[in-house]
């Protein structure tokens, strides 16, 4: 690990001003940091800001601290309650251990990232803007097949972003300025097009200070992983769905993704494609389709494809049961 300045800051405008990387959990950051894929001169400890409590609001919403973490996050009795698919998420996330240090905030902000963005030997767009992918044409089993482009085919990590995608969170965000931004989770990420190492639309010394959510979605919530082993690996696909069904259709829907894409994915053409129709078969191969439409394999994660399809019917099928 290449040497560092180490600063820590007791207010949020001590931390906008500072001109540093932000670190609270540093389960992600430290990683990179001891590969020398990130070298960040100067770090800026906001463990300490008063960032660590959940709220209600009166619209039934909750507002969540950016340094909540993971752990107290699944387990509050709201979270548990009104927004199932999200506790369901950051228990499928992880381990217990990594989950009890991660900030909700941090757990936005992963890199999106593949085993060549960790190998400093490798061709990495995201690690060294233009040298090239060596993802492409080379080992990519659990790597994207949605959003990609010729620089990057890396996926987000995140199976929290993924549950707070489909509740259509909204991220809180302070400048060095002052101001202050309410960002929609749909607004936030970036597709990495020509530019992959610009994953956010965050500006520089622009920190998150909390996630709102709306009021309770109404129906029924499933989060579904698929995974190679059961604990502690990022997802091949997962779906966060939040359905209801009213008279024998389906009201609302909301559906979005994980493991497929370089950041958490959601295409109102899937919900569209449901709803308004009574649950069948028919009606989620529709779903499937629109999904899929424009999947694109890269050779070892080709299988992903018709894995999606079928994790998607299935947890379709849960939500309409």
């Amino acid at each position: 690990m290449k040497t560092f300045d180490y600063q820590r800051a007791n207010t949020i405008e001590a931390a906008t001003r500072a001109n540093g990387r932000f670190i609270a959990g540093g389960t992600n950051l430290l990683d990179l940091m001891k590969l020398q894929v990130e070298t960040p001169e100067r770090l800026v400890d906001i463990s300490r800001l008063d960032l660590n409590t959940i709220e209600e609001r009166d619209d039934g919403g909750l507002t969540i601290g950016a340094l909540v973490p993971n752990s107290d996050l699944a387990a509050d009795p709201r979270v548990v309650e009104k927004y199932e698919v999200l506790s369901r998420a950051l228990l499928a996330g992880a381990s217990g251990q990594l989950r009890n240090k991660a900030s909700t905030g941090g757990n936005l902000l992963q890199r999106t990232r593949c085993y060549y963005f960790y190998d400093t030997a490798s061709r990495c767009n995201k690690r060294q803007p233009g040298s090239g992918c060596d993802a492409v044409g080379g080992f990519n089993r659990i790597l994207a097949v949605l959003g990609t482009s010729e620089q990057c085919i890396a996926t987000h990590p995140s199976d929290m972003a993924v549950a707070m995608r489909a509740l259509d969170a909204v991220i809180v965000t302070q400048k060095a300025d002052g101001d202050k931004r309410r960002i929609p989770i749909h607004d936030f990420y970036r597709l990495p097009g020509e530019t992959p190492q610009i994953e956010t639309v965050l500006e520089a010394g622009e920190l998150i200070t909390h996630v709102e959510l709306p009021s309770p979605p109404a129906g029924k919530q499933v989060y579904r992983k698929v995974r190679d082993r059961a604990s502690y690996a990022f997802a091949l696909v997962s779906v966060a769905g939040v359905v209801e069904v009213k008279n024998g259709v389906i009201a609302s829907a909301a559906l979005a993704f994980g493991g497929l894409g370089p950041m958490p994915w959601r295409n109102p053409a899937v919900e569209a494609a449901v709803v308004g129709r009574a649950p069948s078969t028919e009606a989620f191969e529709a779903a499937a389709d629109a999904l899929l439409a424009d999947a694109k394999g890269y050779g070892s994660n080709d299988f992903k494809i018709p894995l999606v399809r079928r994790t998607l019917i299935a947890t379709l099928r849960d939500l309409t049961a």
